[in-house]
């Protein structure tokens, strides 16, 4: 199972790359770059076509369902009434499950600076981004946790999955 976690998690990094292929070939035509990187680049590129055609040519017993959880605070959240204060709680709860499960499938974008002076750090500062699309994600269920904290989980099913690899399957 955990062979086929990672194809899939493959998966949605290749396509992610894939979809980046405009942003790489903008890179690609700058011809100051050395001849190494653009070999380095070339074969990340070529790697990428190979694992998303593994993962496309993945058999449905191969692919796990993906589970994603979120929490919200109820106390937090905009409103004027509790019962607002809860139903903006539950959707902030599901946000965070949908960007689980979009961190899961697409990857998290990790960027980062670090400022050195006198061989002594100064500033250190990193963020995550988590970009894309998901599509097909059921409500397990939402509850409340705590007397203030709300908890959604959403999971994106074997037979969702394999709907959304035949898709891509017919458009690749």
């Amino acid at each position: 199972m955990a062979a086929a976690s990672t194809r899939f998690l493959l998966m949605g990094v290749s396509i992610s790359m894939l979809s980046a292929c405009g942003h790489m070939t903008q890179n690609m035509a700058q011809m100051s770059q050395p001849a190494h990187q653009m070999e380095m680049v070339e074969a990340s590129q070529t790697q990428s076509v190979v694992t998303l055609k593994d993962v496309l040519d993945a058999d449905k017993d191969e692919i796990p369902t993906l589970t994603a959880v979120g929490y919200a605070v109820t106390s937090s959240q905009p409103g004027r009434s509790e019962a607002q204060k809860r139903l903006m709680a539950i959707r902030s709860a599901r946000m965070a499950a949908m960007r689980d499960l979009a961190e899961q499938i697409h990857g998290l974008e990790v960027d980062s600076n670090t400022t050195v002076v006198d061989l002594m750090v100064q500033n250190d500062t990193f963020r995550g981004v988590v970009s894309g699309t998901i599509r097909g994600a059921r409500t397990v269920r939402i509850n409340p946790t705590g007397s203030d904290t709300y908890e959604v989980v959403l999971e994106i099913d074997r037979e969702m999955i394999s709907y959304l690899l035949e898709t891509a399957r017919q458009t690749a």
